[in-house]
């Protein structure tokens, strides 16, 4: 493999020498049929201004890096979060400091949440099957989701007067292989990331391939016809936020477009994502405000009240571009423009100590804080029809 090693301002990526490391790492991954995070850390990231954001989206489009972005560069004000394999640790930090940014270590050893979480499933799952009980404060499988589906019965009393659709999980197939035991694939080692060799906790996008096309998954917050392809998805395959080859061009977004279009007379429409505590609004694709902004605005801190009063965690609230970050082809941004107006998006916790890997002990009060604010929102819609 030849070595391009990256000039000018930007950050450098590995030498031919590490990456022959990296391709053994690989193999060992796929053999042992899951993806090892041992010694992974998730720095925090603090840039100062424009021109040290520019640094660290050079290195989140370096097709050669194994950092995987959890909270890519947006604006100064927000940290920016990264996984740094430990292969990789010791030269990231040091670019970080060499070009004056500021970093902390917000998990020192991904592995061992990874571990914690596995550990908790198995109990929790042998505790289950001795009582036939379903436990709400453990992680589970897509499969002992599915079979809990009907007997709740606080879900069955609101069904008595609304109609909620309900799509427990959005990309089935990204998520049976966080929990999965068979390699994704086993291509050569080119650029196609290592975490993309097997099974990983940590997979976000779903698992389409296409032909000539070395890296799998589409990010399916960046697939929809709205503004498809702009500022905040990307072109590169091989990307966490790839908006795929057309908008609408995988099925999982295709089928809810289809079932919403076909069905009509939707009024609301609430998508469920973590993490950063934030409940936002449209647009996502530009900063200036939507017609219904006051009102949007006016609910969204409603439902942020609520939600402080049950555990007194604090969310933040507004569009996603002014709150957040810029991003096209999101889902809510689809909502609105086909007609439904309360079109809202839950980034649930936390806001960095655990990231994409919050404990199970929370998962009972972030959904008890959850529920409040999608009620509120629901008894807004229930009580303002348009």
């Amino acid at each position: 493999m030849q070595n391009n090693r990256r000039q000018g301002p930007g950050l450098a990526p590995p030498t031919v020498d590490r990456w022959t490391l990296l391709l053994c790492s690989f193999i060992l991954e796929a053999a042992w049929g899951q993806m090892n995070c041992a010694g992974h850390q998730v720095l925090r990231v603090l840039a100062k201004d424009e021109e040290q954001l520019s640094l660290l989206r050079d290195l989140e489009n370096l097709k050669t890096q194994k950092v995987d972005f959890w909270w890519g560069p947006a604006r100064p004000s927000l940290p920016v979060d990264m996984r740094v394999p430990f292969s990789e640790l010791d030269d990231i930090k040091a670019d970080l400091e060499s070009h004056g940014l500021v970093y902390s270590v917000m998990i020192k050893n991904v592995q061992e949440l990874l571990d914690q979480e596995r550990e908790a499933m198995a109990k929790a799952h042998q505790l289950e099957r001795s009582t036939s009980s379903f436990s709400y404060s453990s992680y589970h499988t897509l499969e002992e989701i599915v079979s809990e589906y009907g007997k709740d019965h606080i879900l069955t009393d609101i069904l008595k007067v609304m109609d909620i659709f309900i799509e427990l999980v959005t990309n089935p197939d990204g998520f049976a292989l966080t929990h999965s035991t068979t390699p994704l694939r086993q291509s050569g080692w080119q650029h196609s990331h290592a975490w993309e060799s097997g099974p990983n906790r940590l997979w976000r996008k779903n698992k389409s391939s296409r032909p000539g096309v070395l890296c799998t998954g589409v990010d399916l917050n960046r697939n929809w016809k709205s503004d498809f392809g702009g500022n905040g998805s990307n072109s590169n395959p091989c990307s966490e936020t790839y908006h795929g080859p057309l908008p609408r061009s995988e099925p999982e977004v295709a089928a809810i477009v289809d079932f919403i279009t076909g069905h009509g007379n939707f009024k609301a429409l609430i998508s469920i994502h973590s993490y950063s505590q934030m409940l936002t609004y449209p647009y996502g694709h530009c900063v200036e405000p939507i017609s219904d902004q006051t009102e949007l605005y006016n609910l969204a801190k409603d439902a942020v009240r609520a939600m402080s009063e049950v555990h007194r965690i604090k969310y933040l609230f507004g569009s996603i571009s002014t709150t957040l970050y810029v991003a096209t082809g999101v889902t809510v941004d689809w909502a609105y423009d086909n007609g439904i107006k309360y079109a809202f998006t839950f980034e649930l916790r936390d806001t960095g100590r655990y990231g994409f890997l919050l404990p199970a002990t929370q998962i009972i009060p972030t959904t008890q804080e959850t529920w409040v604010a999608m009620r509120t929102i629901m008894e807004h819609t229930l009580n303002h029809p348009y």
